[in-house]
C-alpha cells in the first residue's frame, strides 16, 4: 500500500515495494528477535522476488542473465523462484489470466532445470585465482582482480569461456579493455 500508485493508463503499480517490503519486513523480525541469518533469508528474498519476471523479456533466459541471477540470490535463488510463484498469484488474484500464469511457470521450470542440470552455469569451475593474476600478469591486489575473475566466470557461465586457455584469452582482452563504468 504505501507504494502503490495509478499511472495514466489506469494501471496499478507498486515502484519500489522490494525495497519498501524489505525495510518493513526486517523491522518486523528484528522486533520478533527472529536471527540474522533468518533476517537476511527474508531480506534477500523480499528484495529479489520480482527478478525471475525480470530475467528476459518474452523470451527464454540467457545462460548468462541465469548465471547473473543465481550470483546474485546465492542459495536462495531457488527460494526466490517459488516465491515469485505465490507472489504471481497472489497480485492477479481472481484476475489470473491462464496463459500468463503458465508463461511464468514455465519461467521458472526452466530456470530450475537449468540450475539443477548444468551446475557449470551457476558455479563455474574456477580455471584461475588471484594468485594466478598476481603471478601471470603482475597484477597487485585489489578490486581490478575481482572484476577480472567475475568477467571470466560470467564469460564461462555464458558458454564463451570453456578452457583455461580462453580463459588467458578473455583476461589479456579484459586487461586491454577499459573497465566499464556500470559495473
Amino acid at each position: 500500500p504505501q507504494t502503490k500508485a495509478v499511472d495514466e493508463s489506469g494501471r496499478t503499480r507498486f515502484l519500489g515495494h522490494a525495497k519498501e517490503g524489505t525495510a518493513i519486513t526486517v523491522s518486523i523480525l528484528e522486533r520478533l528477535r527472529f536471527s540474522t541469518k533468518e533476517i537476511k533469508l527474508v531480506d534477500v528474498m523480499v528484495r529479489h522476488h520480482l527478478r525471475p519476471t525480470q530475467l528476459s523479456q518474452y523470451e527464454i533466459p540467457s545462460r548468462r542473465a541465469i548465471y547473473r541471477y543465481f550470483r546474485d540470490t546465492g542459495e536462495t535463488g531457488i527460494d526466490i523462484l517459488f516465491l515469485s510463484l505465490s507472489d504471481h498469484l497472489a497480485t492477479r488474484g481472481q484476475h489470473l489470466d491462464l496463459a500468463e500464469w503458465q508463461e511464468h511457470a514455465q519461467l521458472v521450470e526452466y530456470v530450475l532445470a537449468r540450475h539443477f542440470e548444468e551446475e557449470s552455469l551457476t558455479v563455474p569451475p574456477k580455471l584461475f585465482d588471484g594468485h594466478d593474476l598476481i603471478n601471470v600478469f603482475g597484477l597487485s591486489p585489489g578490486p581490478e582482480i575481482k572484476r577480472i575473475l567475475e568477467a571470466v566466470r560470467e564469460a564461462q557461465a555464458a558458454g564463451e569461456v570453456t578452457t583455461r586457455e580462453e580463459a588467458l584469452a578473455c583476461i589479456e582482452h579484459l586487461l586491454a579493455s577499459p573497465p566499464s563504468k556500470n559495473k
